[in-house]
């Protein structure tokens, strides 16, 4: 990589333990090619938003309305405040180690190995592994879902949702076949313009439903088990930081990451408020899953539903990737196209599959994955990586060499009190929260809402629902229409216990 003439540098050619140059306080190491600080905005914003944007309503009825708002506003500061240190992190690894100004495979890993040691680095390509695994599994379940619904809408027919998962997997699994897809820097930016397009589709449609729907709404009465699995929907949909350094290091200045992370979820809490919102006015507790199959304007249901499973498919061509690159290099696989590529892209697919056809119902499955691994990668990871890599670089510019990793001492001296005060707050919540949500979900999948799985389903005399619709209807025993033509689906008054 080359560094502008006008900015300095650290040289490369001293050991792991000296220091040659450091870049003075604001100037910071350029790449002479990469994304700009705008286009990196809205890369983030289509990385996250769309899976996690139709379950928003779900939570904010889960919460109670007021709760909720105040929820949504404080995870927006919160995540905004962790992509923060998390971008500042990597900034001083491309500062301080001159090994990082080049490719890096795992940029997020490396952020841990420098703040605690090599048994970090693994355990953060662990947890980062896990949590793409779970978002393919949670994406795939959802748009093989909405694909179900568009079947019901312009078929009138009740296709299997578990061959519907099959069958998209097969349709998904030559793309993943490809070259790395961090090139396709566009697929990310339509996904974002998809999801946009959505988001303004919902609100027409809950407002065209609002005058039938809202003077029957109902809500469900207050749980704090609610709560949590609303806290797993939120954090679902604002963590994705695991592929946040990985973005961070295609950029021509990564310093600028921080107006990206600005841009972004300013973005974002203009999509999710007025999503939510909307929702809850409109349908109040006759809204379940996804606020998609509660619009009865069947032209916005399906555009939506169309635009959301774009959203999905594009993104998920990017999820497999870290997961499959991580197996081939497990098993020393060639980096040309080869059998043996097929044959690993091939099982992680199955293997996706297998946990999407054992839990074949997104909505809990999501919240699992916001409250456990994504939790740790988009809440706690970033605060203790941050004021341990900012406390080892000030005593690599005291002492002139890099003295290892920081104690926890050094973690108290040598960063400001409001950062230790803040990222301490954020830590804890983002523990008992997670943790809260964590067991709540486990519940309600082992539960309150258990399916069986699709693989056993078959075996079992279960009586066929005979659903042959894809809109939830409105009022406190769902069977208000806004339109004469809209045709209810069965009722579900217990979705919310």
């Amino acid at each position: 990589l080359q560094m502008s003439t006008s900015k300095l540098s650290i040289s490369s050619s001293l050991d792991a333990g000296s220091i040659a140059k450091v870049i003075p306080h604001g100037e910071h190491f350029h790449n002479s090619k990469g994304l700009g600080w705008f286009v990196t905005g809205l890369f983030v914003v289509g990385d996250l938003a769309g899976g996690g944007i139709v379950a928003l309503p779900t939570a904010l009825i889960q919460t109670d309305f007021y709760l909720g708002v105040g929820l949504m506003i404080f995870m927006t500061f919160i995540v905004t405040y962790t992509s923060y240190v998390l971008g500042r992190s990597w900034t001083i690894l491309t500062e301080c180690w001159p090994e990082y100004r080049h490719h890096t495979r795992k940029p997020y890993a490396e952020i841990g190995f420098r703040a605690a040691g090599r048994w970090m680095r693994i355990f953060v390509s662990i947890i980062c592994n896990i949590t793409q695994f779970m978002i393919a599994v949670v994406y795939i379940l959802l748009a093989a879902k909405n694909i179900q619904d568009a079947i019901k809408a312009f078929a009138g027919i009740d296709f299997s949702f578990c061959i519907v998962v099959i069958i998209l997997a097969v349709c998904l699994l030559p793309l993943t076949f490809l070259k790395s897809p961090a090139d396709f820097w566009w697929a990310v930016v339509i996904a974002m313009i998809t999801t946009s397009i959505a988001v303004i589709l919902i609100i027409v449609g809950a407002m065209l439903d609002y005058g039938a729907c809202s003077p029957t709404r109902n809500l469900p009465d207050f749980k704090i088990t609610n709560v949590f699995l609303a806290l797993g929907t939120f954090l679902f949909s604002y963590g994705g930081h695991t592929a946040f350094p990985t973005i961070q290091h295609d950029m021509r200045t990564p310093a600028d990451f921080t107006k990206s992370t600005f841009l972004a979820f300013s973005i974002m809490a203009c999509m999710y408020l007025p999503t939510g919102i909307v929702g809850y006015l409109a349908y109040g507790d006759s809204l379940r899953d996804s606020v998609i199959n509660s619009i009865q304007t069947i032209a916005i249901q399906q555009a939506i539903n169309i635009l959301i499973t774009v959203h999905l498919i594009l993104t998920l061509t990017i999820v497999f990737n870290p997961i499959n690159q991580e197996m081939e290099e497990l098993f020393r696989v060639p980096q040309t196209f080869c059998w043996q590529r097929v044959l690993v892209r091939t099982g992680i697919m199955v293997c996706v599959v297998f946990v999407a056809e054992s839990v074949p119902s997104f909505g809990p499955l999501l919240d699992l994955v916001g409250g456990s691994t994504l939790t740790l990668s988009s809440i706690v990871f970033p605060c203790i990586f941050f004021v341990f890599i900012n406390a080892r670089k000030k005593k690599m510019l005291l002492h002139g060499h890099d003295q290892g990793v920081a104690s926890f001492g050094d973690v108290i001296k040598y960063n400001k009190t409001w950062i230790l005060v803040v990222s301490a707050v954020t830590i804890v919540f983002g523990l008992i929260g997670g943790g809260a949500a964590t067991f709540s979900a486990i519940v309600e999948i082992t539960s309150t809402k258990f399916e069986y799985p699709c693989y056993v389903a078959p075996f079992l005399n279960l009586t066929d629902t005979g659903d042959n619709s894809s809109t939830n209807c409105c009022g406190p025993f769902q069977n208000i229409t806004a339109f004469d033509y809209v045709t209810c689906s069965n009722p579900d008054i217990e979705f919310y216990g």
